[in-house]
Order: C-alpha cells, then sequence, then structure tokens
C-alpha cells in the first residue's frame, strides 16, 4: 500500500520544496521512502486555513531523487519528526512541521465541575508568542465548529460562549508564548463534544499540524456524600449537625456513606477531617484526621501521624459503601466539626489520575470533656483528735462527670501527709494503683495500715494504732490516666483535696539522761566505761526504754567536729547493736541498771579520743504489737581523751640518753687507748 503525504518547508534551497511518498506492500515489510525535490511555486500553500480544514493535494508529481528504507519497530509511532530525521540523515534538507499538541482523549469529567485543557504548538516559525483558538464539535453536529475563545479576538466567542466568557466562567489562560490552558469553571451536559485547538500560522510556508483535538465527556454527577444512620455513638443531642459530647480518652467513631453510579471505571477516595469550633469550613480550615487515597492506601493527617502509627486512628471500610473512623483516647484537641469528604477519581488516558468530582457531609460536632476539669476531690469527716493507739479513719470522694474505670480510663488514688506547720503536699502514706492494689509509702512499712474502696468513687484509709508521729494535715490525691495503645498509661488529670487536720495527744513522757566517764581519767591501753543514768516522769504503763551511744570526732586539718557515728545501741527489747568504733576495738553496750546503760572501749587507743553522749528514747506498744517512739532525750558531751603512763613519757628519753652516753663514753675509750698504744710503739 502507498501513504502519501506532502507539505511545503524551507531548506537551503529556498526555490525548491519537498515531496515524498511512504510505500509499504505488506504490513511489516520494510517501509520505503522516496524523496522528491520540487519548485515551491507548485505548491499552493496558503498562509492560513479555515478551521477543520485539510491541506490541499498536489496533482501528479514526477519524482526525482534517493530513495531511503527504514524499518518501523511494532508499536512505534510513526510521525513527522521520524521523516524530518531521515530526510535531513539522507538529504542533508531540513524538513520543519508545526505541531500542535493537546492531551490525549476521550476525557471524562462530570457535570457541574471545572476542566483544564492544555494546548501547546512547536516546531513553528514567526513570534514566540502565538496566538490560539478553541472551537466545539458537538456529538448532535460533528462538523459544525462553535467558536469558544481566542487569545487575539474578544468578540470571537459564539453567543452559545459569550455570557459564560463574559462572566469568566470560560477562559484561557497563557502559559507561556506557545502553551495556553482552556478553562471551564462549571461543567454542563452540552459542554460534551470534540474541542479543538487551533494555531494561525505565522509561517513562511504551510507545514504539518495547525490544530489538535481532543473529545470530552461530561458524566451525570452521581457522588453520593452522607452520614452513616443512626449516627455517632455516644451522648447525642438532637440537633442538626448532630451534637456529640464526650469524655477525655473515650473512643470516637465516625461513620460514613459514599457512592457513586458513575458507568466508566472510577476510584472512590474517602477522608475524614476536623474543622475548629465556630470557624467556617472550608478547604483552608478543614484539617485531615485521616483518609484512604484512590490506590487504597491510609494516611493521616500531619498531626494526627503519631497516632495512626500507634494504633490509636484507625479507618476501615464496613461493606461497599460504608466507611468508618475510630479515634481512640479523645483529646481535648480532637474537639469541633467533623466532616466527611468522598473525591472521584478517573484515569486519563495518559495514564494520570484526575479528581473530577468532590461532595463532603457533616457528621457531628463533637465536644471533649477533659477530666481536669471534671477530676474533683472531698475528703471526710472533719478534723480528728485522737489519742495515741487509737485507730484513725478517713475517707476520701471521688466526683465529676468522669468515664468509668475500664477499656478507656483508670485512676489512682493515694493519701499524703505533712506534719503541722510543714510547707508541701508532705510524703504518701497509703496509696491504690490503677489495678486497685494497695501500697505503703516510705516510713510506714510494717504497720497495720489499710486502704480500701468501699463504694463506687469512695476510698478509706484506716491506721489501726496512730501515733503523736501521725499527727499532722492529711490531703487525698486523685489521678486519672487515659489508656492509648497497647493498654499504655497517660496520666490525663490530677486532683487534691483540701487540707484535713488530724491531732494525736501526746504521752506526755519526760526524759532526761545523764552520762560521764567512770574513773574521770584514762590511759592508752586501758578500757575505758561510760554511763549513762536516765530518769522518766509520765507515760503509759509498759513504757520500754532504749538507749544508744554517739561519738563526734574533729575533722582532719578543721577544729570542728564531724557528723555524729552510732557507736553502740540497746533498743527496747534488750537487743545490742554495734556500730563503728574509731579505734577499732572491741566495744560492749550493756543494761546495767533498770534505767542505767554502760559503754565500754577496750583496749583505747589515741584515734578513740572525740566527743561522746547518750541518746535515750522511750517506746509504747500498742494492741497491734506495733511501738511507737514516745519520747526522747539526749545527755550532755562526754570528752574522752586517751592518756599515757608517767613512765611511757620517760621511758623514751632514758633509752635516747643511755644510749648516748654509751656512745659517748665508747668514743672516749677508744680515743685513749688509740693514743696509749702510739706512744708504747714509740718507745
Amino acid at each position: 500500500m502507498d501513504l502519501f503525504a506532502s507539505g511545503c518547508l524551507t531548506s537551503d534551497l529556498p526555490e525548491m520544496g519537498c515531496f515524498w511518498v511512504l510505500r509499504q506492500s505488506r504490513a511489516y515489510d520494510p517501509l520505503e521512502i522516496q524523496v522528491s525535490y520540487l519548485p515551491a511555486a507548485s505548491f499552493p500553500c496558503p498562509p492560513g486555513r479555515a478551521p477543520g480544514g485539510s491541506p490541499p493535494r498536489p496533482g501528479l508529481l514526477s519524482f526525482i531523487g534517493q530513495a531511503s528504507r527504514m524499518v518501523l519497530v511494532a508499536g512505534m509511532r510513526w510521525g513527522p519528526r521520524h521523516l524530518q530525521l531521515l530526510l535531513s540523515s539522507h538529504t542533508g534538507v531540513q524538513c520543519f512541521a508545526r505541531e500542535v499538541l493537546v492531551p490525549k482523549g476521550p476525557l471524562y469529567r462530570v457535570a457541574g465541575t471545572a476542566i483544564s485543557i492544555s494546548c501547546n504548538v512547536s516546531s513553528y516559525e514567526g513570534p514566540a508568542q502565538q496566538n490560539f483558538e478553541w472551537f466545539l464539535y458537538r456529538p448532535e453536529a460533528p462538523e459544525a465548529a462553535l467558536g469558544i475563545i481566542s487569545t487575539r479576538d474578544t468578540r470571537f466567542s459564539y453567543a452559545v460562549f459569550g455570557a459564560r466568557v463574559a462572566a469568566g466562567e470560560v477562559q484561557v489562560q497563557r502559559l507561556q508564548g506557545d502553551a495556553v490552558v482552556l478553562k471551564i469553571a462549571h461543567l454542563q451536559a452540552q459542554d460534551a463534544g470534540v474541542y479543538e485547538c487551533y494555531t494561525p500560522s505565522t509561517d513562511a510556508r504551510y507545514l504539518g499540524s495547525y490544530s489538535g483535538k481532543v473529545e470530552l465527556r461530561v458524566l451525570p454527577d452521581t457522588l453520593q456524600v452522607s452520614a452513616t444512620p443512626p449516627g455517632p455513638r455516644g451522648r447525642q443531642a438532637p440537633t442538626s449537625p448532630p451534637r456529640l459530647t464526650m469524655h477525655e480518652g473515650q473512643e470516637l467513631a465516625l461513620g460514613c456513606l459514599a457512592r457513586t453510579s458513575t458507568q466508566q471505571h472510577t476510584h472512590l477516595a474517602v477522608s475524614f477531617g476536623r474543622a475548629v469550633p465556630e470557624v467556617p469550613v472550608g478547604r483552608a480550615t478543614l484539617q485531615e484526621v485521616v483518609g484512604l487515597r484512590p490506590d487504597l492506601a491510609v494516611e493521616a493527617g500531619a498531626p494526627y501521624a503519631e497516632r495512626l502509627a500507634a494504633g490509636e486512628l484507625r479507618l476501615g471500610k464496613e461493606g461497599a459503601e460504608r466507611y468508618r473512623m475510630v479515634v481512640g483516647g479523645a483529646q481535648a484537641e480532637d474537639a469541633g466539626t467533623y466532616h466527611c469528604t468522598a473525591a472521584e477519581w478517573i484515569q486519563d488516558p495518559d495514564g494520570s489520575w484526575t479528581q473530577i468530582a468532590e461532595k463532603r457531609a457533616v457528621l457531628a460536632q463533637v465536644d471533649v470533656q477533659t477530666l481536669s476539669s471534671q477530676l474533683a476531690v472531698a475528703v471526710g469527716p472533719g478534723e480528728r483528735r485522737i489519742g495515741p493507739g487509737e485507730h484513725l479513719e478517713l475517707l476520701c470522694n471521688v466526683s465529676g462527670a468522669l468515664p468509668p474505670p475500664g477499656r478507656h480510663a483508670a485512676y489512682s488514688v493515694g493519701w499524703e501527709m505533712a506534719p503541722a506547720g510543714a510547707p508541701g503536699p508532705g510524703r504518701l502514706v497509703a496509696q491504690l494503683d490503677t489495678d486497685g492494689v494497695g501500697s505503703l509509702g516510705p516510713g510506714y512499712e510494717g504497720r497495720h495500715i489499710a486502704m480500701e474502696k468501699v463504694a463506687s468513687r469512695t476510698y478509706r484509709l484506716r491506721l489501726e494504732a496512730a501515733r503523736p508521729g501521725d499527727a499532722g494535715t492529711y490531703r487525698c490525691l486523685a489521678k486519672a490516666y487515659i489508656r492509648g495503645s497497647g493498654a499504655r498509661l497517660r496520666e490525663a488529670a490530677s486532683a487534691r483535696s483540701r487540707p484535713l487536720p488530724v491531732h494525736v495527744r501526746e504521752e506526755g513522757v519526760v526524759l532526761e539522761a545523764v552520762a560521764w566517764l567512770a574513773g574521770g581519767t584514762v590511759y592508752r591501753g586501758e578500757t575505758a566505761s561510760l554511763l549513762c543514768n536516765i530518769s522518766v516522769r509520765g507515760g503509759p504503763p509498759g513504757l520500754r526504754l532504749a538507749a544508744s551511744w554517739w561519738v563526734e570526732r574533729p575533722e582532719e586539718g578543721t577544729l570542728s567536729s564531724g557528723p555524729a557515728q552510732l557507736v553502740g545501741s540497746v533498743d527496747q527489747d534488750g537487743v545490742v547493736e554495734l556500730g563503728v568504733r574509731p579505734g577499732g576495738g572491741p566495744v560492749s553496750v550493756e543494761l546495767v541498771g533498770p534505767r542505767s546503760y554502760r559503754l565500754r572501749l577496750h583496749s583505747l587507743g589515741p584515734e578513740d579520743k572525740g566527743v561522746y553522749h547518750c541518746a535515750p528514747s522511750a517506746w509504747v506498744q500498742h494492741a497491734d504489737y506495733s511501738w511507737y517512739q514516745a519520747g526522747s532525750a539526749r545527755s550532755g558531751p562526754v570528752t574522752v581523751y586517751p592518756y599515757t603512763h608517767a613512765l611511757d613519757t620517760l621511758f623514751v628519753p632514758l633509752l635516747v640518753g643511755a644510749g648516748a652516753a654509751l656512745v659517748t663514753g665508747a668514743t672516749i675509750l677508744g680515743t685513749i687507748t688509740c693514743c696509749f698504744m702510739k706512744r708504747l710503739r714509740k718507745r
């Protein structure tokens, strides 16, 4: 078969044009190209043409020149550029052909939406800024060209487009000198048809294509979006949009129905967004929470990315049309108006995906009550005055509009005590953690103290035998937690009660201690005995005493004493505890009388020098067999200084003197003997 093509061109021979014939006998045979050079005058090339026309075909011409052969590869698009390359490589003649490009068709768009169709021209001669004219060929009149808009003539539009062009609904936007975009803001059903982009010629010769065509098909709008009946879960008020009030930490679940009946193959993208309360909803104010993309990928907005990764945010499709978003552990910043946005996407012939429709529905107005604004703590029964050994019972009530403990929230309650006049909340007495497990604070181990939940939100602290040291100010501390992914707890709020004063009557025990060093003076190597006599006034029957001995030694290089160190003690049960003796020798602590204690330092050394004192204490045992200290005292200081004996003082000088005398006598005797022997030898 023969494929004919012709055209005018500018070459190195201005008076010559070219004409070529493409011959192919059978499909897949090598393509034979014959190029002939003809006088340019034989081609009646007009400077322009009517829209939709075609270049004139020359008559029968005699061919001269050389033939070239090339093989077309299957699937290869044959165009003027291939011919230009072939001609230039074999003949040296440069053939330029104008080319107008528009998107591949057909394009599918939905009525009421906007569309942009691009058009650009290349391989042209003349000015850099080209003009463009757009025409529409409707299906009912495929031969009739309706002028839409032009870049060079403001009165170019036909009557059917005049009003829309004047209103700016239809416009042409120039991207650069040789590229424009036709924009239609609101497509109508009668906008369907073939769109032609025509470029008036600025070339010296007529060659190539001067227009490009693309078909547009307008689809009816069948996209529907609505909230999933019966609406979101929670405490809902009968308003439009529905108002949903929930507690911090609860699970927010919202549903959306999205469907389309478009006959073409399209994909739906569904996203859930939130707008700040009392702010108009729009693309600029609507913050995406999570969305299902056209490729079925689930992505979250930037503020929610971490919650999606942690599993606290989920989006799923239930059935063919139902979509459900779940936000676990609602926070204060989750309040707002929630919307569901559905977008319909279609794949154009060039392979790119284009959104052809979008609709949005209001789901709910969500209010989140924070736990910090709801949590409140009250204590009772009021100021307490008790005696030592009596039980102390305090109640704590947690109130407020709070979610019940369980899947989403958890609570812990504890009691703190601060001595009267002490700043701060004080130290922990006892508490129940989020799992209901009780524990005692530091210093309360071994005592009979109970912390229990006696009602839904009422907790009781009970001390079986109060002590004077239990007097002070008590506060109940409640903490609220939110359960995140993986049962992880996050503290959301805490509240303390008002102070509750507790007074415990003193036992009235008065202790006095007198300590001294037996013998008054001690020497090194001897045993130092320190005695401590204790006097007691008042106190209940069964009072027991304990005593401990302490020493303060001056620090090296200073005149001040260091901290006191325990040397030894005897507790209320008579059990002896030995501390650290400065000299490192043996120590004994013993009860030598009903209220008399003795400390003995055996083999006294110079390191035992220091200031000692006795510290007695009175102890009372309650019915629960626990002991508490009812009083204490401290004796005056006792100085221990190990002296050296007089003989020990004279022994060293005596040895030194005797040694010196012996050395002197030996020296004198040696000198005399030496001189006498010399005289003898001389005689």
